[in-house]
């Protein structure tokens, strides 16, 4: 049953781009500042506490749904909150759109649009300088991809649908708590406690899944090349855990590219050739993981 929901949510994931908006969750991010203004009245405690409480509160609904329905959610009932769940635990936008709005922006040539759309798949501000932006762009779509789609199925087909939908509230909880400290103004302060914690937390939900991704990348892509780049040693000892998972996955995933500079190519044709290639490796590595699936799926049903 879950490898339908996964299939039919996935299908649901590439085509239905007009429902993106609705994943977004825009409305959650009141809920998570309120919980971070609570997080400030235990200032004393460690900040990890009061995320880990925040994380379980958005969960609860999900669960209670869950665990309302007992035993009697199976068949259709179960394949329908599934795909819901599922739906809602993705993104939360679709990378290859990002990609292609990238690419366009590109072959525009206009600088804002360019920044605009390297910022949306980079999640942050990029270099000015060309070259550096197509690298860290490249880097960026192969870590994008674990936090976006591959880390939720590994949840999803392990755990079921409350574990996908709990590492996406560990995203989303990361992503406002580092717009929350980029506002803040003392680097010590509780926004970037809260912070670093929130990063952990996703660090530790993103740590098996982003392993098994950067094995995938190795597989759908150049083999020798991101086998060494696999082995190498990370380059910050001291990064956390989510940073050497995002270290493992931009190394990995871009050594698996293999690309080369080609002689008389400017850096538009260089961006969109990079970018390009990096959206056809993730594609590869979803038709992989979902024959893979599904042949555990069905060894499991002939045991």
């Amino acid at each position: 049953m879950n490898l339908i929901a996964l299939l039919i949510g996935l299908l649901i994931e590439r085509l239905a781009t007009q429902l993106f908006r609705w994943r977004r969750l825009r409305w959650l991010d009141r809920l998570i500042d309120l919980g971070f203004r609570e997080a400030e009245r235990v200032a004393n405690w460690p900040a990890l506490i009061p995320v880990i409480l925040l994380a379980v509160v958005l969960v609860l609904p999900v669960f209670g749904v869950i665990f309302s329905f007992g035993g009697t959610l199976h068949g259709f009932a179960y394949l329908l909150l599934a795909i819901v769940v599922l739906f809602f635990s993705l993104g939360p936008s679709d990378i290859g759109e990002e990609i292609d709005a990238y690419c366009r922006a590109l072959e525009s040539e206009d600088e804002e649009q360019i920044q605009n759309a390297a910022k949306a798949i980079v999640e942050g501000d990029v270099p000015a300088d060309e070259r550096e932006r197509i690298g860290r762009v490249e880097e960026a779509v192969c870590v994008q991809a674990n936090n976006r789609l591959f880390a939720i199925v590994f949840w999803f087909v392990v755990l079921g649908p409350l574990a996908a939908w709990a590492y996406r509230v560990t995203d989303l909880i990361r992503r406002r708590a580092v717009f929350t400290a980029a506002r803040d103004e003392e680097s010590d302060g509780i926004a970037a406690r809260i912070r670093h914690a929130a990063i952990m937390l996703h660090g530790w939900f993103t740590w098996i899944p982003a392993r098994l991704t950067a094995v995938g990348y190795a597989t759908a892509g150049n083999f020798d090349e991101a086998l060494a780049a696999l082995r190498a040693p990370s380059a910050e000892r001291d990064a956390s855990s989510s940073e050497h998972s995002e270290q493992l996955l931009a190394r990995v995933g871009v050594a698996a590219l293999a690309i080369q500079d080609q002689p008389d190519e400017s850096a538009t044709e260089r961006g969109i050739r990079g970018a390009t290639a990096a959206k056809r490796l993730v594609f590869r590595l979803v038709i992989i993981w979902a024959v893979i699936i599904a042949a555990m799926t069905l060894y499991g049903l002939t045991r």
